[in-house]
């Protein structure tokens, strides 16, 4: 049978792992897909730079348009990344008939539902396992493996960028500030960091697994969104203390009230394995109502990581390239027609409990206004801990921290009461608030 024939649109990190790997393991995965799979033309604007890469073994064009309207691709995969030329070029794939596989979270966190609708339309595929969590195949296990359960929950750390920084943090005592250029030096952060350290990264790629989850649209704008900026060294310190790990989480959740769909620093249990998750490495955990929870770990970037989940992905493609439309798994684990309209919960609705850290005055009765703050807001108290006023600036010191453990309580009830906490005169700092999640 004739091979399957592949694009690539914009070959560089992930692409070149696709060729590779595909050029090491051809054997094994045709007799996995029952017919060869070829990567034929490639694309990119600095045409010397591909052909180092793939050599004579594939036409190297500069234009990403030629790889499409070329009649004898049968998939294109795009690896350009961003919103715009991107989404242009996937919906022309599409048009033109030919299946896609992206690694492209932000593509479809933001522009998925017409993406997903237009290929519906044509009766093509578009698959996305390298778009979340890197080689893990999270997708793959929402989508299919666990399609038998009600998923209760998803969380995971799903930006290795991030894990690493605060694992770092943790290790070392360091800043925030110290470590992001540790990182930066090492390429685990990139020049501009923003899309990581803001949470912007981890918010795209749990929109998808929230809406496979749930069989709900992609509703990135809906997404509520904190990164690790604000992180102080002594709140790991802390936290270490209590028994807890600070991961920064993607949290997505079915309620009765509807979903949510939240990115925030966590408090996490020390005994709980998504806390012990060091480095640069992801993991998602997902608890189903028949199977329980379950954990899926591994290397979240990476050349041929990623490489592993776009060459699955051709090999689904491949395998299903000419079964009746109707028969393939949708491309958000329910049917088109049968979404939901379940609504994504603002943040001010979700009950979460709470860590709280207060720079105060070192004075009688400062402790007691503060708890009799949180009681008349009816947000009952689990833990508290007091530093002596010499831990934290030395002898004669003035000041000192007060850390809270709250139980559950609505966000919007919590944030009126951190208002009140922070206006009293002895209050002399920024509160830190860091929502806490047991994951039991």
């Amino acid at each position: 049978m004739k091979p399957i024939q592949v694009g690539i649109l914009g070959i560089g990190t992930v692409g070149s792992g696709v060729f590779n790997v595909l050029q090491r393991n051809q054997e094994e995965i045709k007799r996995r897909a029952g017919r060869g799979i070829e990567v034929t033309m490639v694309s990119r604007r600095n045409v010397a730079e591909a052909q180092a890469l793939v050599g004579d073994r594939a036409q190297v064009v500069a234009d990403a348009r030629a790889i499409i309207a070329n009649p004898d691709i049968d998939i294109v995969v795009e690896l350009i990344g961003g919103y715009t030329l991107a989404k242009e070029l996937v919906l022309e794939a599409i048009a033109a008939g030919k299946h896609v596989v992206t690694a492209n979270k932000a593509l479809l966190a933001v522009h998925g539902t017409e993406i997903f609708a237009a290929a519906h339309a044509k009766g093509v595929m578009v698959a996305f396992e390298a778009a979340v969590a890197g080689g893990i195949p999270i997708i793959k296990a929402l989508r299919e493996g666990l399609t038998a359960n009600s998923i209760q929950w998803v969380a995971g750390i799903i930006n290795g960028t991030t894990n690493f920084i605060l694992s770092e943090m943790r290790d070392k005592g360091l800043d925030f500030a110290v470590v992001l250029k540790e990182a930066q030096r090492l390429g685990y952060a990139e020049a501009d960091p923003t899309f990581d350290i803001e949470g912007v990264d981890a918010a795209h790629k749990l929109t998808l697994m929230s809406a496979i989850a749930f069989g709900i649209p992609v509703q990135f704008d809906k997404a509520y969104v904190e990164g690790i900026t604000q992180l102080g060294s002594q709140d790991i310190k802390y936290a270490e203390q209590l028994g807890y790990r600070i991961k920064l989480l993607g949290i997505t959740k079915r309620t009765p009230q509807g979903v949510e769909l939240r990115v925030h620093p966590s408090l996490v249990p020390a005994k709980r394995l998504i806390a012990n998750v060091e480095g640069a490495m992801n993991a998602v955990v997902v608890q189903g109502d028949a199977v329980g929870t379950t954990l899926y770990y591994g290397k979240g970037a990476g050349s041929e990581p990623t490489a592993s989940a776009v060459i699955a992905d051709l090999v689904d493609i491949t395998r299903l390239h000419t079964a009746d439309p109707t028969n393939r798994v949708p491309h958000l684990a329910f049917q088109p027609d049968a979404l939901s309209d379940l609504q994504v919960l603002p943040m001010g609705d979700v009950i979460t409990s709470y860590y709280l850290r207060l720079r105060v005055a070192d004075q009688a009765g400062v402790l007691a206004t503060v708890t009799g703050l949180l009681a008349a807001a009816d947000i009952s108290i689990d833990a508290v801990l007091q530093r002596e006023a010499d831990e934290i600036g030395g002898e004669g010191a003035t000041q000192t921290d007060v850390i809270i453990l709250t139980h559950d309580c609505t966000e919007s009830r919590m944030n009126a009461a951190l208002a009140q906490m922070q206006a009293l005169p002895t209050v002399l700092a920024p509160i830190t608030r860091i929502r806490k999640e047991e994951l039991a």
